[in-house]
């Protein structure tokens, strides 16, 4: 392949040209210094410039992650680069060199926290720059690298990384033939879920950082409170039979510490007592971004004044992937609905009969994944599109053919939609097969459409008006169908959460 060469304050940077010349791909440019060592637990510090033209033609070392166990091993590949210089980014352009201005879309990947990389093939950038974006993904801190709450050192390092690769985007991006100040930061599960935190912190927003904003699958209602962070932080000490401090555990072998990670995380899900884990009893998710806001039942969300404009969604059968691969939808009994229910604040004899009026003859299971998905979801979604008039609203609902029609439309499946990569084998074990191209170019035009108008095609989430009745609550639906807006899909569902979540 033919190169091409950018500048970053750093010093070049040495990229490749696809065939046609169409796309510069800029692969493993270093944002922030290697996090070990006297950095380890700290915030992310400056990389170090370098001499002559650096190459960038390859992944470049990605965090370190446990890998997923089965059956999500198989169902979600994971890109793993060995390597410490692991806070680096990537960079897709059809122009490289200043003079452009076009559109950037930042990606951050999901993971609940503790995995996932920006070296997947999943995530190539191609069809964003082939339509006229500069595309850049990023790895960031994960598990008790980026996220345990310890003394003495600043929490939600993997957040600062975050916001340390948006810095180097505002100071570099235009060299790759970028507009610095139309971003638009994107990101599915833990990704958005981040996104969430930053919105909800207005120092951040203040910063300018990104002008817009996708958040898919995850909203601005996962954190752990100070407490439950501790909590977590000393019995993962326990574990490993260490102090609680940073020292401690900087001093113990990376591949013991991320499995004692993953034993952390299946205790948790084998025993989700609020009582002993906080908010990561229903989260599920050790390792998540700390805060001691106000908010009882989520973040601070940011008002009309937030300045960003946002694009939010979600899909419409989100638990299922944690339910059919493990054969739990099936096997799911009815005791752990009102149980559920209850733990979600719900009155059980009320929200029940609600959910199975509108699914005549669903097992426990499909009871389960619709109510969890709302809880964990759909409606953390919509507080956020409430609190921030203007916002658009979306619900992916093509069902996918994986495991005989009953993965449906489940946890991650929109990707390969949003990326327009269907034909990636990455992506193989959660659409299946016949995934339809139209799908895609109705969901991956419109994320393009809103990085470069703000506008994806259909009108906002309007609630101003919704108590006498007149608010539309537009909600576009991607299935196989030809995308349609439809006004406040399954309302009664959404009404049994007002005032619980």
């Amino acid at each position: 392949m033919e190169a091409a060469v950018c500048r970053t304050r750093q010093g070049a940077v040495r990229g490749t040209l696809s065939a046609d010349g169409g796309i510069a791909a800029f692969l493993g440019i270093p944002y922030a210094a290697p996090p070990f060592g006297p950095l380890r637990f700290r915030p992310p510090a400056a990389p170090r410039a370098w001499s002559g033209t650096r190459d960038a033609t390859a992944h470049g070392p990605t965090p370190p992650k446990a890998p997923y166990t089965p059956p999500f091993d198989t169902l979600i590949p994971e890109a793993s680069v060995p390597g410490e210089d692991c806070l680096n980014l990537n960079v897709w352009t059809p122009s490289p060199g200043p003079g452009a201005r076009l559109p950037v879309m930042v990606w951050l990947h999901g993971g609940a926290f503790t995995n996932g990389s920006a070296a997947s093939s999943a995530y190539d950038g191609s069809a964003f720059a082939r339509d006229g974006v500069v595309f850049v993904s990023l790895n960031y801190r994960l598990g008790a690298d980026g996220f345990l709450h310890l003394d003495g050192v600043p929490d939600n390092r993997g957040l600062l990384d975050q916001l340390a690769a948006l810095e180097w985007v505002r100071d570099n991006i235009a060299e790759f033939g970028g507009d610095p100040d139309q971003v638009t930061v994107f990101g599915e599960s833990a990704g958005a879920l981040a996104i969430g935190f930053l919105l909800a912190d207005e120092q951040v927003r203040r910063r300018g950082l990104f002008r817009r904003a996708i958040l898919q699958s995850g909203a601005a209602h996962h954190f752990l409170r100070p407490r439950s962070a501790r909590r977590i932080t000393e019995r993962l000490a326990e574990k490993l039979a260490i102090e609680p401090t940073a020292d401690a555990f900087a001093a113990v072998p990376m591949d013991r510490l991320l499995a004692a990670q993953a034993e952390l995380r299946r205790e948790i899900g084998a025993r989700p007592d609020p009582a002993v884990w906080g908010e990561a009893a229903l989260n599920a998710m050790p390792f998540e971004p700390v805060t001691a806001g106000p908010a009882e039942d989520g973040l601070e969300l940011p008002g009309p004044d937030c300045g960003v404009e946002l694009l939010i969604g979600s899909n419409l059968e989100e638990y299922r992937l944690f339910l059919v691969p493990t054969g739990r939808l099936e096997l799911l009994p009815d005791a752990k609905l009102r149980a559920t229910a209850e733990a979600y604040g719900l009155d059980p004899d009320k929200a029940l009969p609600v959910y199975r009026d509108a699914r005549p003859g669903a097992v426990p299971g499909e009871i389960f994944d619709a109510m969890t998905t709302d809880w964990f979801y759909r409606i953390p979604a919509i507080r956020l599109a409430e609190s921030v008039p203007g916002s658009y609203m979306y619900e992916f609902a093509r069902r996918s053919s994986a495991f005989d029609g009953r993965l449906g439309a489940c946890h991650g499946s929109e990707l390969a939609y949003v990326f327009d990569r269907l034909d990636d084998p990455t992506y193989a074990p959660l659409i299946g097969e016949g995934a339809p191209q139209a799908v895609a170019d109705a969901m991956h035009g419109a994320w393009v459409a809103f990085a470069k108008t703000g506008d994806p095609g259909w009108a906002p989430y309007d609630t101003g008006a919704a108590a006498a009745g007149a608010g539309t609550r537009a909600t576009m639906i991607f299935d196989d169908v030809a995308p349609g807006v439809v006004e406040d899909p399954r309302a009664e569902e959404r009404a049994l959460w007002e005032g619980v979540r």
